[in-house]
């Protein structure tokens, strides 16, 4: 009788950064915004200084213009300091220059007259208002630039309490400031994030291939002459040139098998089951890469290692595994299956009973925490068989559901 276990899993929430170590090699794209951001708000700061010397005889206040031009000076030299260096570019700081800049800038109502105010006069920030928006721009990207210009131009409403062309035209460029900037930086920010993965890719490809070289010089030679010599003595020396085969096709296999991270931060899970091809396990995956966040892959890769490690355990000496990878675009589909004798009933309950906790945690586990559902399907005599269903993310599912179409079917496996 044919007994099926079924289990499923609500996906759990994992957050990390892969990019860490690239950071220290590659170049940040924002750079130059950074600078440009600097820069601008320098240039804003004399033309406000300009329009205070003309101005100050007419201010309400003058004591508070003074004050709140003191301020700029001060926050200008202190924030072009800090945004020269990358350890100075941090969400608090760009938070606190939002309020520091909107305070300024509220602090002009005090200091000019209600006929200046009337008039549209420059106010003592004038467009060193505007720095708000670029630097909002510059570190978080297109939403919270056009945040930040929504918000400035808004406040610019609420102190002159009128609606007229040339406000609308400040509107206009604080919005338009805040998207364009915006996107430059997000783009920039991505480019850099993808020059760090395929920098980190190619190192990994050089060194791949440096082992390659040096394994087939060294190692691969020796277990070939071992498994040639030992099937000419035969007996005892038969059995150790067995082994050296297998070892032999394992290390041509992992060698074989390119760089797992794909393109876009993901993994490639695909080519990391590719190395666990052998003699006794033949894998077949589909030829297209078959992306997944890189803790699903790891977690796949562990279950399947797992079931294969079981079959090694208990199948028998001569116990042949299968393992096939199936990309359906929306999920993926893993199946672990051996000839061995099967699994008796009551087995796993027994084990887990005994604090053997093998495939409730390394190979269920793993699978329910990805919101995945697992199926065993075994009797005695009858082999076993792991069927695992792990569904896509939204973002994977966009990049990889025209390879998984194309997938469907195409499967080769790993050659030694």
């Amino acid at each position: 009788m044919l007994r099926t276990i079924v289990a499923r899993g609500t996906p759990e929430t994992a957050s990390g950064n892969s990019d860490s170590a690239a950071g220290e090699t590659v170049t940040d794209g924002r750079i130059p915004l950074w600078r440009a951001h600097n820069g601008l708000r320098v240039i804003a700061l004399l033309y406000a200084l300009v329009w205070f010397v003309i101005m100050f005889p007419a201010y309400e206040r003058p004591a508070l213009a003074v004050v709140v031009m003191a301020g700029m000076v001060l926050w200008t030299g202190f924030t072009f300091w800090r945004y020269s260096k990358p350890s100075g570019r941090t969400d608090l700081l760009v938070a606190v220059d939002q309020v520091v800049t909107m305070a300024l800038f509220a602090a002009c109502y005090l200091v000019l007259t209600e006929q200046q105010l009337e008039s549209g006069r420059p106010t003592v920030v004038t467009i060193w208002h505007a720095s708000m928006v670029t630097v909002a721009a510059v570190q978080w990207g297109t939403f919270r630039g056009l945040l930040s210009g929504a918000v400035a131009a808004a406040a610019n409403f609420a102190m002159r309490g009128y609606i007229d062309p040339n406000m609308w035209m400040d509107t206009i460029l604080h919005v338009t400031i805040g998207l364009l900037l915006g996107l430059a930086s997000d783009t920039a920010r991505i480019s850099t994030e993808r020059l760090a993965r395929a920098l980190r890719t190619e190192a990994a490809t050089a060194e791949r291939e440096r082992l390659a070289r040096d394994i087939h010089d060294s190692v691969l030679q020796v277990l070939a002459r071992v498994r040639g010599r030992g099937r000419e003595l035969g007996g005892e020396a038969a059995e150790l040139a067995a082994l050296a085969g297998e070892q032999e096709t394992a290390l041509r296999a992992l060698i074989s098998t390119g760089p797992a991270e794909t393109s876009n931060g993901s993994t490639d899970l695909a080519a990391q089951l590719r190395a666990l091809d052998s003699a006794r396990v033949n894998v077949s995956v589909p030829a297209t890469k078959v992306a997944l966040p890189a803790a699903d892959a790891s977690a796949l890769f562990s279950a399947a290692r797992e079931a294969l490690n079981n079959v090694e355990e208990h199948a028998g000496a001569q116990a042949q595994a299968w393992l096939l990878l199936e990309d359906l675009g929306d999920e993926v589909v893993l199946s672990i299956r051996d000839d061995g004798p099967g699994i008796p009933e009551g087995r796993l309950e027994r084990a887990a009973s005994e604090g053997r906790m093998g495939v409730a945690q390394s190979i269920r586990g793993r699978v329910e925490s990805l919101g995945g559902t697992i199926t065993l399907d075994t009797a005695e005599g009858e082999g076993t068989e792991w069927e695992i269903h792990v569904p896509r993310s939204g973002t994977e599912r966009g990049d990889s559901a025209h390879d998984g179409d194309r997938a469907r079917g195409q499967h080769g496996g790993a050659t030694a």
